[in-house]
């Protein structure tokens, strides 16, 4: 028990010291007011900078509160972070198995024995859905890979043989290359119009047409000496190196448009004493794909850099260096942002290849590893989950970045130890925290996210809220609101936001790239290789599209409605004493809308006029009106009528609008509330308005007392209405009328 309650102190104590560090700024600001108003405590409890704290620390609170405890359902040094793997992953621990597999082309986790090849999507993820089974003939395995169509599996025998099986006829076909001089080191199946199959040799790459009988044609062969190859068919895009230190690379893209053959180019290479020459390996290398660019990873070890490249149709630029602390390393890409695992290290460092700077977005943090969090935590159905061996693996035999792990595109790691495959994650509630410090870049950094997108809207709404309410300086909120408003008009011309209004994707299939204008962003299907000005397009992985119109469901955009609704008009009731500074974020809101030629949420407009007349800035309000910052509309002229009531010219400015709006019952409606009936009948008389109750007159000009008035304005309705004086309303009237005085004639 002393041991359970020290934890919990400690525990509590952390908890505490997150919180105080996070919010440190709110709680230094309302400690110091309470210092500096201890004589007039009474009457000031200094509510705004304890409102900003308030804020600030349930929303640390509840970050914390929503990530699983360490001590149960994380693994790793902290349950703090960033990046992670969940259960449940797929497992394929098959008797007899003699290896895993990935085939990127079909998204497919592969187990083979001697004689049957077990095979799962991984799109999906769903660890309940039993595997593919297909029967081979026995024999070595040094690869597999599935057509296209997924009728035909590919099995490299051995550095010189593969064979070909077609799934339904069950036709084997056995195709080698030359014994001796030259080597098999691999191949890959291809969407291109001009071949189906390519195979790498150490003399080159061989393309191949393969029709339905499983018959193949020898299309082109691409002659150049090879040590090793990579290969992505996200990119569609292969590397092949060669030369005594593997570092000359000569790259092909087999896309829709055909085979595009890329500039040579040398990687660079830093050289020591103890290693003048030193080899780049292919596990050196990676092909990644971010906001749908196709760039280059290489490991420099000698120099403790990450080189980067991008590919241009007539050039391989460099982009710069990012520096690596690890002697072993590996990348992801997860939601178009570069995971750089330091393996050694045991940490994750994440960069964001969209801004110019090479910094990196977070600190290093563990990759962790959280249990299952589905909506059933009863103790039966964890009990339940314990009990099944094959339905999860113990976090006690997870070892994070053991050097069975494998590092698949884009985002995927194979556990050969546990037989498990796991997808990494990214934590965006972390990014409050731990990412980004500066709020303007946090929101533009959420506002490229897609994965997740309602969540980081959710972030950034939350993000626009504190910045308020902690009374942030106004150009602060503004370069804020202007990134919110910026993303979402491109979000609108890009045609990702819309399908949020009707729930239905759009016909053509947005980039992956960020909310952000940008004139070299991918384009509209997948990765490409650039050219300076213009990208040249390429077609989405097969049996893909349907997946990546699912995620483009949601967009991380944010509406003005939205930003009326769940920003400005939460936090109105707790700005009551700062309408001055409401009214200028607002301002600048309005000019950034209009600078994006949006529509503008009439709400707002009218929250507008509510906050001057409480503050009593008629003459603004007035100038709001007349200069049109404040546009015309129903809603804007009654509020200007409601808020008159302390300012007869601002009263004004509502009647004059709602005339000018031909808006002609409200008019004189809003005329004979302010007893200037006769003016009001004038004025339908005039222009024919029939709409307008004849008793509202007649009711306004018996309240004056006025009985000439009453007659008048039965007389002029007797002429405007055919048939009024045979009303139930002229009799009941006209008898009062009389009754009164029966001096006056009709």
């Amino acid at each position: 028990n002393a041991g359970m309650k020290e934890k919990n102190s400690a525990t509590t104590a952390s908890t505490l010291g997150r919180i105080l560090a996070t919010c440190s700024k709110q709680a230094k600001d309302y400690g110091s007011c309470v210092a500096s108003k201890v004589h007039e405590i009474e009457k000031d409890l200094c509510l705004k900078q304890f409102l900003a704290l308030k804020s600030c620390m349930q929303h640390t609170v509840k970050i914390m509160s929503s990530r699983p405890s360490s001590s149960q359902t994380s693994v790793g040094s902290g349950a703090l972070s960033h990046a992670y793997i969940q259960h449940p992953s797929l497992r394929c621990n098959f008797p007899e198995s003699r290896g895993l597999f990935y085939d990127d082309a079909n998204r497919l986790l592969i187990c083979v024995t001697s004689s049957q090849v077990f095979s799962w999507e991984t799109a999906s993820f769903n660890p309940d859905v039993s595997p593919s089974v297909d029967s081979i003939p026995e024999g070595p395995i040094l690869s597999v890979r599935f057509s296209l169509d997924k009728k035909v599996i590919a099995v490299q025998r051995s550095d010189c043989e593969i064979q070909f099986f077609h799934r339904e006829t069950k036709q084997t076909l056995t195709h080698k290359c030359r014994a001796g001089s030259e080597s098999l080191l691999g191949f890959f199946w291809s969407d291109s119009p001009l071949c189906d199959l390519a195979v790498v040799k150490t003399s080159g790459m061989d393309l191949f047409a393969c029709d339905s009988a499983m018959n193949l044609r020898l299309v082109e062969t691409k002659k150049v000496n090879v040590n090793w190859y990579i290969y992505t068919h996200e990119s569609r895009l292969v590397l092949l190196a060669s030369g005594l230190q593997c570092k000359t690379i000569t790259g092909f893209q087999l896309s829709t448009a055909g085979v595009v053959r890329l500039p040579k180019f040398e990687m660079t290479l830093a050289s020591t004493e103890s290693n003048s020459k030193p080899i780049i390996s292919a596990g050196d290398v990676h092909l990644v794909t971010v906001y749908g660019r196709i760039y280059c990873v290489q490991v420099d070890m000698e120099a403790m850099l990450l080189q980067t490249y991008r590919f241009y149709r007539d050039a391989v630029v460099q982009q710069g260096s990012l520096p690596i602390y690890s002697s072993k390393l590996s990348v992801s890409v997860v939601d178009n942002l570069l995971l750089v695992h330091q393996i050694d290290a045991k940490v994750v460092i994440i960069y964001d290849l969209f801004v110019d700077s090479r910094a990196p977005v977070s600190a290093p943090l563990p990759l962790l590893w959280r249990g299952y969090q589905g909506s059933d935590t009863s103790p039966q159905a964890a009990s339940k989950e314990n009990e099944s061996p094959e339905s999860s693996t113990s976090s006690e035999n997870i070892v994070m970045y053991e050097d069975a792990w494998t590092f698949l595109v884009p985002d995927l790691i194979l556990d050969q130890t546990n037989k498990v495959l796991w997808r990494v994650h990214l934590d965006l509630e972390a990014s409050w925290l731990v990412l980004i410090s500066d709020r303007t870049s946090l929101l533009e950094f959420l506002q490229r996210r897609k994965l997740e997108a309602n969540k980081a809207k959710q972030l950034c709404l939350g993000i626009a809220r504190a910045l308020i309410l902690e009374r942030r300086p106004a150009t602060q909120v503004t370069q804020a609101i202007d990134v919110l408003v910026t993303a979402y008009s491109y979000s609108v011309k890009a045609g990702i936001y819309k399908e949020l209004k009707n729930g239905k994707t759009t016909a053509t299939i947005p980039t992956n790239d960020g909310a952000s204008p940008d004139n070299e962003r991918g384009r509209a299907s997948g990765s490409s290789i650039d050219e300076e000005e213009e990208e040249v397009e390429m077609n989405l992985p097969s049996g893909s599209a349907d997946e990546q119109q699912e995620s483009q469901l949601s967009s991380p955009a944010i509406s003005p409605d939205e930003l009326y609704k769940f920003v400005f008009a939460s936090v109105e009731e707790t700005m009551v004493d700062e309408s001055d500074y409401l009214v200028a974020i607002i301002t600048e809101f309005l000019r950034s809308i209009s600078a994006e030629k949006l529509k503008v949420d009439l709400n707002i407009y009218v929250m507008t006029i509510r906050l001057l007349a409480r503050s009593k800035r008629f003459a603004e309000l007035s100038l709001f009106t007349t200069n049109k910052i404040i546009e015309p509309s129903k809603e804007v002229a009654l509020q200007l009528l409601e808020s008159g009531g302390q300012d007869p010219r601002v009263r004004k400015l509502g009647l004059d609008m709602l005339r000018q709006l031909s808006l002609h019952h409200e008019y004189i409606s809003s005329l004979v509330q302010d007893g200037y009936y006769l003016e009001a009948l004038r004025y339908a008389q005039k222009r024919k308005v029939t709409s307008v109750r004849s008793s509202l007159f007649l009711e306004a000009a018996f309240a004056s007392n006025d009985m000439q008035h009453l007659a008048a304005i039965l007389r002029v309705l007797s002429e405007l209405i055919p048939g009024f004086k045979e009303t139930s309303e002229y009799y009941t009237f006209h008898g009062l009328l009389n009754e009164t005085s029966s001096s006056v004639a009709v």
